[in-house]
């Protein structure tokens, strides 16, 4: 054992890729033997990993010693990296034929998801304009909320309550696209477009996106990423302004 651990300690992103990939060999078989294909294999194997999270604190189960290369495999760097790298792989003619489609999506996600966010924060009894705010920021993406609040002076806690809300967001929208995918259309570049403008959380479009088809990734990842930058632009600024008046 004491072998193992030292192989294992000095190989943990190797160790992290090899427990990755028993984990899609474990989901697709329950996908095909015990849902009949009904649910993914990679839908199966998102929610097992969501599962393992809970095994940890604050980096989920690379906070076990054994499984501390999943806190790189799983970092924010080869995250970044592989959204640009599928991004290689989209056709601009595809993305021009669904330009207008696409600048409507961006703004129409960004604008409901907000006034969405607002509304469950006054049900949650906030009536104050930073707190609505910074919420309804959050329930754009978890980026958005807390760089929302940064800028309009909110609290800790409530900056803490918008990441949360995008997180719940990015969970739902990672889980959910490879059920509902075939429902609505979801199957080409040009529907991915407008899917990544609705929705826009870049983490759960992506990975909802390569649990339905890879190939749609680049065009999903690509108006996911300008709808983040449009709500950091218009939730500290327009909005916040419509809401303060909304407030008094």
């Amino acid at each position: 054992m004491d072998i193992i651990d030292y192989i294992v300690s000095k190989n943990g992103l190797i160790f992290a890729f090899l427990l990755v990939g028993a984990i899609m060999m474990l989901s697709f078989w329950i996908s095909r033997n015990l849902t009949f294909n009904k649910i993914p294999g990679v839908a199966v194997a998102i929610i097992i990993g969501l599962g393992m999270a809970f095994l940890g604190n604050e980096q989920g189960i690379a906070d076990i010693p054994l499984f501390a290369g999943m806190a790189f495999l799983g970092g924010s760097m080869l995250r970044d990296f592989s959204v640009v790298a599928t991004a290689m792989g989209a056709d601009l003619n595809k993305i021009r034929q669904a330009g207008l489609a696409g600048i409507i999506a961006l703004f129409l996600g960004v604008t409901v998801s907000f006034f969405l966010g607002v509304t469950v924060a006054l049900g949650m009894g906030y009536t104050d304009a930073v707190s609505l705010t910074t919420i309804g920021a959050g329930a754009c993406t978890y980026i958005v909320g807390p760089v929302t609040g940064a800028a309009l002076g909110a609290s800790s806690d409530i900056i803490a309550i918008s990441i949360a809300t995008g997180v719940v967001k990015s969970i739902m929208v990672t889980i959910g696209t490879p059920l509902i995918a075939k429902r609505i259309g979801l199957n080409n570049p040009h529907s991915a477009v407008v899917f990544g403008g609705l929705l826009g959380t870049t983490s759960g479009v992506v990975a909802g996106l390569a649990a339905t088809d890879p190939k749609l990734v680049p065009y999903g990842a690509l108006t996911a990423t300008f709808y983040t930058g449009l709500g950091c632009l218009l939730c500290p600024s327009l909005f916040f302004i419509l809401v303060r008046l909304f407030t008094g």
